[in-house]
């Protein structure tokens, strides 16, 4: 499984681009306009509030599916298994404390604007019988949508008693396109076409783009949406880890298929993770 490492400023990067998640569903674009400090900064100060009391008070409502979820609140699809995390959901206008809201909202700003260029680079090099399946261009389905997540996940060292629970269980994105600021510590991988796991690089650098559930509908399974997991540490490894995924996802109204509405496939899958009922 080769997974592409390109240059986010060269001409060519929307081809590379292209390619890799062609073949893989994962690419790792570097020279990204998200400086390595801001990420560091932004996992320092979400340190501080996962370590707090403070985040029970922002559990989530129902209608917003926003805030804080308590460890063990998510499963993958088919697992029994709840994964080994907490994790906060940042939408726009997110409840959130003072101290992290303008650096959160501004890192949430500019993940979005570059997941909208890097779906026009991939609508821009998808072959033409492909395109025909999409029911408009793939950045012009995030015109208006509110529904892009940032989740701020926060892996707590693993005890002895996880009873064959991962941090994050084998599973697939929902959204069009997932990207990752690289975590803290390692522990990603995705599955090949042969069963076999791959390390995924965690270079402060970098910037993990893997395709999801809803470009896989759109383009007949043209794009594959890569399994992947997070490991758990080994014992002599064992702190927290902590990864920012953005992932996109279109207006609630979008057309995936003619049968099938963005909203409709976020729905289902919301149940069956375990966060609504």
């Amino acid at each position: 499984m080769h997974i592409e490492t390109i240059d986010y400023q060269d001409g060519l990067a929307g081809a590379a681009l292209y390619a890799s998640l062609k073949a893989t569903g994962f690419a790792v674009l570097y020279n990204h306009p998200i400086s390595p400090d801001r990420i560091a900064e932004m996992y320092d100060l979400w340190a501080d509030f996962f370590a707090s009391q403070e985040k029970f008070a922002y559990a989530p409502e129902p209608s917003d599916h926003d805030g804080y979820f308590a460890f063990g609140s998510e499963n993958a699809k088919d697992s029994p298994l709840k994964d080994l995390k907490e994790f906060f959901h940042v939408y726009p206008q997110s409840r959130m404390p003072t101290e992290l809201a303008d650096k959160t909202n501004a890192i949430y700003a500019d993940l979005k604007a570059l997941g909208i260029e890097v779906l026009s680079w991939i609508q821009q090099h998808t072959p033409a019988e492909v395109k025909e399946s999409f029911t408009m261009p793939l950045h012009e389905m995030m015109n208006g949508s509110s529904q892009s997540l940032l989740r701020v996940l926060h892996y707590p060292p693993v005890t002895e008693h996880a009873s064959g629970a991962m941090r994050a269980a084998p599973h697939e994105d929902i959204n069009l396109i997932t990207l990752l600021l690289s975590g803290s510590n390692p522990g990603l991988q995705a599955k090949d076409t042969h069963g076999v796991w791959h390390d995924i690089s965690h270079d402060k650098r970098m910037v993990t783009i893997n395709t999801g559930d809803m470009l896989a509908m759109a383009s007949n399974n043209f794009y594959p949406s890569t399994t992947h997991r997070v490991i758990n540490p080994d014992p002599s490894e064992n702190s927290s880890r902590y990864s920012m995924p953005m992932l996109l996802h279109p207006r609630p109204d979008v057309l995936l298929r003619p049968d099938r509405t963005a909203d409709d496939y976020r729905q289902e899958r919301l149940r069956e993770i375990g966060l609504t009922p």
